[in-house]
């Protein structure tokens, strides 16, 4: 598999591919490190009630 730099291929479908083609292991150590990143930023979280909805529209951008 060659290495890219370029914005243009990370879809999300590429991304998909990546992150299936980790084993379990390697899954659960990304998902320990994004909570602990969360949690380093706002150590509170998890005391958090859900979030408000956001009143009015919403409007989702998209790249082509």
């Amino acid at each position: 598999m060659a290495i890219s730099h370029s914005r243009d291929e990370e879809t999300p479908q590429a991304k998909a591919r990546w992150f299936q083609s980790l084993t379990v292991e390697q899954r659960m150590d990304l998902l320990c490190e994004f909570t602990e990143l969360i949690l380093s930023i706002q150590p509170d979280i998890a005391e958090k009630k859900d979030a408000p909805q956001a009143r009015g529209r919403v409007c989702v951008l998209k790249r082509k």
